[in-house]
């Protein structure tokens, strides 16, 4: 017996229903004309072209095309000078906030600190000093405690580095550092793990002889206690923590000026650390020191000269070293240096100009940061500063095992891996580098007042923006009619009478 088949559902509609349907649609566009009428929709003008049978029409249509580039060129004009003013209205903001921070990071960290960490680049210790900071620390009374983190010691010769310990342990407990440089986040370890070498940059150097000695001391004090970090730009004070949490809980990087907020990262139970904005350089120094210890913005009105600043660092060196360093051969001046390394890396403009201004940045990038292996020596003859007397030093000094702190020097010292004293260059330091101790203040406070000022100067911005817009409107639309009239007038005087 066959099996019956199954019918499929007609599509067929009833003649009452479909015309149903229409009437709703009709009525649908009725009035979605008649909203659209309601709200007024302009017509695209169209374009009155200029008769064929018109004498002179090609010299016609020529003026045209001319008036028509001339109005194109005002509004590129006009566009370009908003533009800039919108540049320099993010400038004001990024200066404003650059103050807000710099009025609030040292004095605070100072005050809720108990024993600060001064991060000193070990390629130039004395140049990375701030006596405004330690005068401060030593000078506040209490029990605050001043350590000095000599960090980067895989960059100096290892003779270079003893001298330094030596040197600075007579003023400051002073404790030898190499920070982790290819640390990653925790997600990013499973995704990157068969990417990254393990190589030895990623080891740490000096963080368990830090982690002894201030455990110790918090042991002394029979408390908790908070120990902040400051220094200048880039010698590694959030590199410093994320070695020790080892994780990346501080944003780090080759930039300067990366903080911009003070931190307060755990460390267990009896520790607390504070990450803190870096020191800002006082405008009176060299440009040595400007060069290599500010944040440098080629847009602030503040800023060094980049090209300045990488001929103060190259008159400190020694010319064939550097030659050597770079792969570079001789050269007159600095210019001439800076465009031979730029033809070497293959910074070009067009055309082949070499980019003095963005290859001088990176060269100081290179010796703020950790690819270029230079030293300093130390003073012969060490004469302490003013605010430094035998009895601060001892204080400061007191509740620290020095002995078991040089022993723990000496291990990390004998660890590590050096670079020749033939490799490294040798550099010549512009001594201590004076900062700018603000009071204490907190960040980003401000009042309902400066808050009701800037949306103000917003909303008038805004304003002024509008009206520029309409005003271009309406002038492209006058120079059309002109551009009509025009034409129809010549066309009526050429026609015979």
């Amino acid at each position: 017996m066959k099996r019956p088949r199954l019918r499929k559902a007609s599509k067929r509609l009833s003649c009452h229903k479909r015309y149903k349907i229409q009437k709703k649609i009709r009525e649908h566009h009725r009035k979605v004309r008649r909203e659209a009428k309601k709200r007024g929709r302009k017509k695209p003008k169209k374009d009155p072209s200029v008769p064929g049978a018109a004498p002179f029409k090609e010299a016609l249509l020529r003026e045209a095309e001319q008036r028509r580039q001339r109005l194109e060129e005002l509004q590129q004009k006009q566009k370009l000078d908003r533009q800039k003013e919108l540049e320099k209205r993010r400038k004001l903001d990024a200066k404003k906030n650059a103050a807000k921070i710099e009025e609030q990071t040292e004095g605070t960290v100072i005050e809720a600190s108990d024993v600060i960490l001064e991060v000193l680049d070990a390629r130039d210790p004395m140049g990375c000093r701030c006596p405004q900071l330690e005068q401060a620390i030593t000078c506040s009374g209490g029990d605050k405690k001043l350590v000095l983190v000599l960090n980067k010691i895989d960059l100096v010769p290892k003779e270079n580095l003893e001298k330094w310990l030596n040197c600075l342990k007579k003023e400051f407990p002073t404790v030898a550092f190499k920070s982790s440089t290819l640390m990653t986040d925790r997600t990013m370890v499973r995704v990157k793990r068969a990417r990254i070498d393990l190589s030895r940059n990623t080891e740490c150097f000096g963080s368990e002889c830090l982690l002894k000695l201030l455990q110790e001391h918090c042991r002394t004090q029979d408390k908790a206690i908070q120990v902040g970090l400051v220094g200048f730009p880039n010698v590694g004070k959030s590199s410093i923590i994320n070695s020790i949490k080892k994780n990346r809980v501080c944003n780090a990087g080759l930039g300067r000026g990366l903080t911009k907020c003070m931190q307060v990262v755990r460390i267990d139970k009896k520790m607390k650390m504070l990450d803190s904005p870096s020191i800002v350089a006082d405008r009176a120094n060299s440009t040595l020191t400007l060069a290599l210890r500010s944040i440098i913005d080629a847009g602030g009105s503040g800023s060094i000269d980049v090209v300045e600043a990488v001929d103060a660092v190259l008159n400190h060196c020694s010319k064939q070293q550097v030659m050597m360093s770079y792969s570079i051969p001789d050269f007159r001046n600095t210019e001439e240096f800076l465009t031979l390394l730029a033809q070497k890396r293959g910074m070009l403009k067009k055309g082949g100009v070499p980019d003095i201004e963005n290859i001088a940045k990176l060269l100081l990038c290179d010796w703020t940061g950790a690819k270029i292996s230079y030293h300093s020596q130390p003073p012969g003859s060490q004469m302490l500063p003013a605010y430094l007397t035998e009895d601060k030093i001892a204080e400061m000094q007191k509740g620290f095992n020095l002995k078991k702190l040089e022993e723990e020097n000496n291990a990390t010292v004998q660890a590590l891996k050096y670079p020749s004293p033939a490799s490294s260059i040798v550099f010549q330091s512009a001594g201590m580098t004076n900062g700018k101790i603000q009071e204490n203040k907190v960040v980003g406070e401000t009042s309902q007042w400066e808050s009701l000022e800037t949306s103000e100067e917003e909303e008038e911005d805004d304003f002024m923006e509008t009206d520029d817009q309409d005003s271009m409107e309406e002038e492209e639309e006058e120079e059309e009619e002109k551009d009509v009239k025009e034409v129809n007038q010549g066309f009526i005087q050429l026609l015979p009478a």
